[in-house]
C-alpha cells in the first residue's frame, strides 16, 4: 500500500529531505504571521512584499550569492519604506505600499533581464518567480530557521498589541500602545515570512501560502491563537504533500518531468479555502431554512401547529 503513495527513495533523497524541513518551516511561520495578515486586513502588503521580493531574488543572481539573503534584504527594506511613507489610515498605507511596489518592479524587470542577457543565469527567472524547492542547499536550512525564529519571537512579542490595534488604532493609542512601532514590527515579521516563503515556493506564489491556509483559519474560527495552529497545520499539509505528489509526478503526464511543487501546493491551498467556503455555504442555507421554517411555523394558528 504505502509503496504507491511513497515512490521508492523518496525519504532517502537527501533534495527531499532539505524540502520537507525548509518547506515544513517556511509553512509554520507563514500560517501564524499570515493570520494576523488578514485579520488586520493587510493581504495587499503581503502581495506587495512578495513582488517586492522578486528584486532581491534577481539582484542575488547577479551577485551571485543565495537568493535567500536577496529576498530578505529587499523585503525588510521594502516593508520599513512601506511603513515610514505610509500614514495610520489604510488608504495612506495602500497609497505607500504602491509607490514602493511600483518602484521595486521597475528594478526587478531590470535585474531579470540582466540575469538572462548579460549574466547568462540559466533558469533564474524561472527560480525567483515560482520557486525550486528541490535544489535548494541543505547549508540554507540553518539561516532560514534563524530568520523563522525572528519572525516568531516578533509575533509572540506583538501578539497582544496587534489584537488592540487591529480592532481600533485610536483606542489602542489612547492606551498607551506605540501604533506605529507595533505596525513597523509586524511588518517586519510579516516581511521575513514573505522571504522565506519566496525561497520555497516563488516570489509571485508565496502569497498564496501565506494567505491561503490564514484566511481558511479565520473562517474556521473566531480565536486568532486557534486559527494559528490550523493555518499552521494547514500550511504543513500543503507543503509536505505537494512536495510528495511533486516526487510522485515523475510518471504523470507529460511523462520524465515532474509537476513543479509551487503549483502543486498552491492548488492544495486553493481546494482547502474551496472546501471550506462551500462547507460554509452549505451551513449557512440550512440555518436559513430552518429560521425560514421556524418563523413559518410560528405564523401558523395554534389549531393548524397542533
Amino acid at each position: 500500500m504505502l509503496e504507491h503513495i511513497f515512490q521508492p527513495g523518496f525519504f532517502a533523497s537527501d533534495e527531499v529531505q532539505t524540502a520537507l524541513m525548509v518547506g515544513g518551516v517556511v509553512a509554520v511561520v507563514s500560517a501564524i504571521v499570515g493570520v494576523f495578515t488578514v485579520l488586520r486586513g493587510q493581504s495587499f502588503a503581503g502581495h506587495s512584499l512578495a513582488d517586492i521580493g522578486t528584486t532581491g531574488g534577481s539582484g542575488a543572481f547577479l551577485v551571485n550569492v543565495s537568493p535567500l539573503f536577496g529576498f530578505l534584504l529587499f523585503t525588510l527594506t521594502g516593508a520599513g519604506a512601506m511603513e515610514l511613507i505610509g500614514i495610520r489610515r489604510a488608504r495612506g498605507r495602500d497609497l505607500a505600499t504602491g509607490i514602493v511596489l511600483g518602484v521595486s518592479l521597475g528594478i526587478s524587470a531590470l535585474f531579470l533581464y540582466l540575469d538572462t542577457t548579460i549574466d547568462n543565469t540559466s533558469g533564474a527567472v524561472m527560480t525567483v518567480l515560482f520557486g525550486s524547492i528541490f535544489t535548494i542547499s541543505p547549508s540554507t536550512l540553518r539561516p532560514v530557521v534563524i530568520f523563522a525564529v525572528i519572525s516568531l519571537i516578533l509575533m509572540a512579542l506583538l501578539y497582544r498589541p496587534l489584537l488592540l490595534t487591529g480592532l481600533d488604532p485610536d483606542i489602542a493609542a489612547a492606551r498607551g500602545v506605540p501604533v506605529r512601532l507595533v505596525g513597523l514590527g509586524f511588518l517586519a515579521a510579516l516581511a521575513i515570512a514573505v522571504g522565506l516563503s519566496a525561497i520555497a515556493i516563488g516570489s509571485i506564489l508565496s502569497t498564496a501560502l501565506l494567505i491561503g491556509p490564514a484566511a481558511t483559519a479565520v473562517r474556521l474560527t473566531r480565536r486568532p491563537g486557534v486559527a494559528m495552529l490550523l493555518a499552521s497545520g494547514l500550511g504543513l499539509a500543503a507543503v509536505w504533500l505537494g512536495v510528495l505528489l511533486s516526487y510522485d509526478s515523475y510518471d504523470w503526464p507529460p511523462a520524465h518531468h515532474g509537476w513543479p511543487v509551487s503549483f502543486l501546493v498552491v492548488a492544495l491551498v486553493f481546494v482547502a479555502f474551496l472546501a471550506t467556503e462551500v462547507g460554509s455555504g452549505i451551513r449557512r442555507g440550512m440555518r436559513e431554512r430552518n429560521r425560514t421554517s421556524a418563523s413559518v411555523g410560528s405564523d401558523l394558528p395554534e389549531a393548524v401547529r397542533s
